[in-house]
């Protein structure tokens, strides 16, 4: 039976949580090498075949050459999803108060509603 020091232990977590970040690293360059819309499909086989085969040169050659443009990118791609979300939601709901203006005084052109009501549902949609 083996008995580990307290330093062993620490030592074996610190080379865990290195393995772990390396991997991390890893996955974040192929996954920009694929989101980047500025690189050929050569080049970004070349980058992925870089970093698969040459895993450390590649990663730190992709850092150093592309690197200060990885947060551009994302921040990027955040932006555009947020805005896709906003439209969505101003197109599920109707687009909001100049479309049931709009709506509202077209129901009242035809006849569907009185002025009274008009006035009121006015009232309540710019309050």
């Amino acid at each position: 039976m083996s008995s580990y020091s307290l330093w062993d232990v620490l030592l074996t977590m610190l080379w865990y949580f290195v393995w772990f970040l390396w991997i991390f690293l890893v996955i974040t360059v192929l996954v920009d090498v694929f989101r980047s819309r500025d690189l050929s499909g050569w080049a970004k086989a070349g980058w992925t075949l870089l970093t698969i085969v040459l895993p450390f040169v590649g990663v730190l050659v992709y850092l150093i050459a592309r690197g200060d443009r990885m947060f551009v990118r994302k921040a990027g791609e955040v932006q555009a999803r947020e805005e896709q979300f906003r439209a969505f939601v101003r197109d599920a709901s109707g687009g909001g108060t100049a479309a049931e203006l709009t709506r509202l005084a077209e129901l009242h052109d035809h006849g569907v509603i009185t002025d009274a009501e008009f006035e009121r549902g006015k009232t309540k949609i710019l309050s």
